[in-house]
């Protein structure tokens, strides 16, 4: 029972045995409801002896006053299992789920971020692990438990007197009959509800992440037009889904209610036939009054219970997306970085590189270069393993980079990509990621080296400013700056370089030359280029184009070549006397 839970709820061991000592305690309270009920028929028993002609009461004041604080002890007592075992349980669970789903993220590959929408990722780690949470804590133990408590209740009632027991639950497997047999108009109507909220998110961010670029181009009206009508959609699909489910649900509340008539009618005609006595007749109505309460109850909440399958299953997609994983600890006597007949693609029918091989070795520079879309991001994010190649092999100091875990071998890389990403804290705080127990003295002087000091100096706090979310306080150049004093303080054995001065003008990347130049002495060195000129002094250059290398020498070698490298630099020389 525990596996089926764990693997049919998306829960852990802990989790699913919570799950059934929940339902089982949320039986046992619905049970211990009773007991008042109990309680009640005794005293009612009991008054009626002497109308009936058996005697006086058998049991005085005290006797009802020490029940009645028996039964209160029993109802705190069943109370308080159900809450430990269903609420505190839930809330416990629920934060293991979100650890556990941040841990599958942090360990899959970087493609699989470039194919999901950032915002139905994070509705998944909001959202429906707050849909799961409330689902577990206030309706499936609940259901599981008024099945049993209902169950164990009904033994008694039919072994009481079984034509009564049948008036009163018959419509109990008709009303549960017509809630299930619309289940699959329920799913339908809540998963378009679903679509419409996640298109409105996406909306929404793409609206903040493109504010600028719609105001510039005069798209404001029009946006916000087709957003509001995202809006409406998502509102009729609400007020859809929301009014299948009343309707369906208070129908089968109202099929609940017809067994109280049952009984009514039922109980008089066997009682004025005399096949019944009337304190069995009263015991069943005052039953019929509680033992459908627990049941409508959780009615009110089929409908959440069904939808649990949405979360559930994108759960379940994401603990099933293949992980990346290798050695913690490896040793590495260089960091040469060979590429072994890779290639690599995003789809299947769309390859991105194509029996790419070329070495990197320790202490030189080798430069990837070629048009945009030839595949040089590509390479170099493969030889950090933000992905996996598609086939070949790709090792660093020899060893294959699929059998090292993916963040032991990150400590040997520094990275600068093009695309910067800051953090909202302090310039000091955003470099230190480089390194973190470097001191200040450190940071500053890697601040330094690559030129943040011109324009720290102009911030309110200098080092201590907050530079906004990704840097949004500071210029495309700074924010490069600020990256690239990060791969200075760390100082690792193997640097890539994408496109790391491409916001800096002439005079600035002259500068900034001089201090990589420093960075990268006795390092493996990947960079990869656009200007030419930032490569001339290169040991090896690579060309690719179309995923396949097409050149690879040093750059007198390659000038040398009737080429696509020396097509290159002549046409960029071009551009500049033009200019």
């Amino acid at each position: 029972m525990l596996s089926f839970f764990q693997k049919q709820f998306a829960l852990s061991e802990t989790g699913a045995r919570d799950l059934v000592k929940g339902s089982l305690y949320s039986g046992l309270v619905n049970i211990s409801l009773l007991l008042p009920v109990g309680l009640f028929i005794l005293l009612l028993g009991e008054l009626l002896r002497p109308l009936l002609g058996e005697g006086q009461p058998a049991y005085g004041p005290l006797t009802y006053g020490l029940l009645a604080a028996a039964t209160g002890l029993v109802l705190f007592f069943c109370h308080y299992l159900q809450y430990s075992s269903v609420f505190l349980a839930t809330y416990a669970e629920s934060a293991a789920r979100r650890i556990s789903l941040a841990e599958t993220l942090r360990r899959l590959p970087l493609s699989f971020f470039g194919k999901r929408d950032l915002a139905d990722l994070t509705n998944t780690i909001m959202g429906d692990c707050t849909a799961l949470e409330h689902a577990f804590s206030h309706a499936v133990p609940q259901l599981f438990g008024a099945i049993l408590s209902t169950l164990a209740v009904a033994a008694g009632l039919l072994y009481t007197d079984w034509r009564l027991g049948l008036a009163l639950l018959w419509v109990i497997p008709v009303a549960f009959l017509l809630i299930i047999g619309s289940k699959y108009w329920q799913n339908r109507a809540e998963r378009k509800h679903y679509l419409a909220k996640r298109t409105c998110a996406d909306g929404i961010q793409e609206c903040l992440e493109t504010v600028r670029e719609i105001k510039a181009c005069g798209m404001k009206e029009r946006y916000l037009a087709g957003l509001d009508a995202k809006f409406d959609q998502a509102e009729q699909a609400q007020i859809h889904s929301e009014l299948i489910a009343a309707t369906l649900v208070t129908g089968a509340q109202a099929v609940l209610r017809l067994g109280l008539a049952s009984v009514v009618l039922v109980g008089a005609q066997l009682l004025v036939a005399g096949k019944t006595g009337l304190l069995t007749y009263l015991i069943f109505l005052v039953a019929a009054s509680r033992l459908y309460e627990p049941l409508a109850e959780t009615l009110s909440r089929i409908a959440e219970i069904f939808m649990v399958e949405i979360p559930l299953d994108r759960m379940k997609e994401l603990a099933a997306q293949p992980v990346q994983s290798g050695q913690s600890g490896c040793t590495l006597v260089s960091y040469d970085i060979v590429f072994e007949q890779v290639a690599f693609s995003y789809e299947k029918s769309e390859p991105v590189l194509q029996e790419v091989s070329f070495a990197a070795r320790q202490g030189e520079v080798t430069a990837l270069v070629g048009p945009s879309g030839g595949g040089k991001s590509t390479a170099a994010k493969l030889a950090a393993r933000f992905w996996d190649a598609t086939a070949g092999r790709i090792t660093l100091g020899g060893q294959d980079v699929t059998a090292i875990d993916p963040e032991a071998l990150l400590q040997n890389y520094a990275i600068v990509f093009q695309d910067v990403l800051l953090f909202n804290d302090t310039v000091l705080e955003n470099i230190r990621l480089g390194k973190r127990n470097a001191s200040d003295e450190a940071v500053k002087e890697a601040a330094r080296l690559a030129l943040c000091d011109e324009f720290v100096e102009r911030l309110p706090q200098g080092y201590h400013t907050v530079i906004g979310e990704n840097g949004s306080l500071l210029s495309g150049g700074e924010r490069q700056r600020i990256s690239i004093a990060r791969a200075i303080l760390k100082d690792a054995p193997v640097i890539l370089l994408d496109e790391a001065t491409a916001s800096l003008d002439v005079e600035n990347e002259t500068k900034l030359q001089k201090a990589l130049t420093a960075l990268i002495k006795n390092k493996t060195v990947l960079m990869i280029a656009h200007r030419m000129r930032t490569v001339a002094d290169a040991d090896q250059i690579i060309v690719l184009d179309g995923g396949y290398v097409v050149q690879a020498g040093t750059p007198a070698e390659l000038l040398r070549q009737d080429g696509p490298y020396r097509r290159m630099v002549a046409l960029q020389k071009q551009q500049a006397e033009n200019h």
